[in-house]
């Protein structure tokens, strides 16, 4: 009798750069979810909005993400305060892509609408008002 391979099923990852990172507003958006390390991505680049930043897929210098190992049910709620629209990315404020981190694949939540006249933040990262 043939056994199958046990599947291995691996937490997500996310990579945030916002209110979402430790010690901020929306920190508690990740209540439950384990920390894993800080890391530097060169695949976007952030614009400060003011009360958050949004990334967008542009080469950058560096900008600083916290990455967490999270449930379905915080990337659930992760996708709500996103306002992430599984069946139409592209139409809610942020669409969710996967992009290397040091600690693997994470997923990064990309900000769908237009920045013209925000100010970008190629290296480094965003600071609250």
């Amino acid at each position: 009798m043939h056994t199958p391979p046990l599947a291995i099923h691996r937490t997500p990852l996310v990579a945030v750069y916002g209110t979402l990172k430790r010690g901020l507003r929306n920190h508690h958006w990740l209540e439950g979810a384990d920390f894993v390390g800080a890391d530097i991505l060169t695949s976007a680049t952030l614009y400060d909005l003011g009360p958050y930043p949004a990334a967008k897929p542009q080469a950058s210098k560096g900008i600083e993400v916290e990455v967490f190992e999270v449930s379905a049910r915080l990337l659930a709620g992760l996708d709500r305060l996103e306002d992430y629209r599984v069946r139409t990315p592209k139409h809610g404020d942020f669409e969710r892509v996967i992009r290397a981190t040091a600690f693997g694949p994470a997923w990064l939540y990309l900000y769908n609408h237009d920045v013209a006249g925000c100010p970008v933040i190629r290296q480094g990262g965003w600071r609250p008002r």
